[in-house]
């Protein structure tokens, strides 16, 4: 994230915000949909993949965790004001109601699914590993720290460089990998929260816009809408 926006920076709304709200809304269904049915072989086999990895990867994982706590964006979003980014401490500031009304006033009210403790394992416990403080039972689709760590991601990543996307997606990931690996998560909840935060973000973008770099700089965009400063 670059220092104070310069006076002639413009604002564009993207065409592939667009898109991807609209891809990423229809991989939440088809996600949903497929979860509704139960674990398949294939998730499960997915599922104790992650979850088998050794214990010595409890701690980097117990860690990565938190990457994709509720409260992060709030964090984010003071350093972004602080930078003079207030567009962008905006659309952070938001996307936690946003991830609460997404994930507990909508998916979780369309769609009950227990938690792999229960789904997967039928509440054996010596048939997964379940690491720190994670539930054997509750609700678990979407998974709600992936939503925030995938919805800071697609914020922040117009207003930074090419090496700092490539550290936002590893952090991405490791958030997908440690909540599996932890227990509290199947395959399709963390498919779900990632779809879930970048739709969110994308239409935060829409919303409030993002940075006019033009065709040769971070973002490769061409402004379709709103050039005000």
């Amino acid at each position: 994230m670059t220092g104070a926006p310069d006076r002639a920076t413009t604002w564009h709304r993207r065409p592939v915000d667009a898109v991807v709200f609209g891809a990423s809304g229809a991989v939440v269904l088809v996600a949903a949909m497929i979860a509704a049915r139960g674990v398949s072989n294939l998730e499960a086999t997915l599922f104790h993949a992650v979850n088998d990895l050794p214990d010595w990867l409890y701690r980097p994982m117990w860690l990565a965790q938190y990457l994709g706590l509720l409260l992060l964006p709030l964090g984010v979003a003071v350093i972004a004001a602080a930078l003079r980014r207030w567009r962008l401490a905006v659309g952070l500031v938001l996307l936690v109601p946003l991830k609460l009304l997404v994930e507990k006033g909508v998916l979780k009210q369309l769609l009950y699914r227990a938690r792999p403790g229960t789904s997967v394992c039928d509440k054996d416990p010596a048939c997964l590993h379940l690491r720190g403080d994670v539930p054997l039972v509750g609700p678990s689709f979407p998974s709600g720290h992936v939503i925030i760590a995938f919805g800071i991601a697609w914020l922040v990543a117009p207003y930074v460089g090419h090496r700092a996307r490539w550290a936002l997606a590893a952090t991405c990931a490791a958030v997908v990998l440690a909540r599996i690996y932890l227990g509290a998560h199947n395959p399709l909840d963390v498919l779900a929260g990632g779809a879930s935060g970048i739709a969110i973000a994308a239409a935060l973008n829409l919303m409030l816009g993002v940075p006019n770099v033009g065709a040769g700089g971070r973002d490769g965009g061409q402004p379709v809408a709103d050039t005000t400063r």
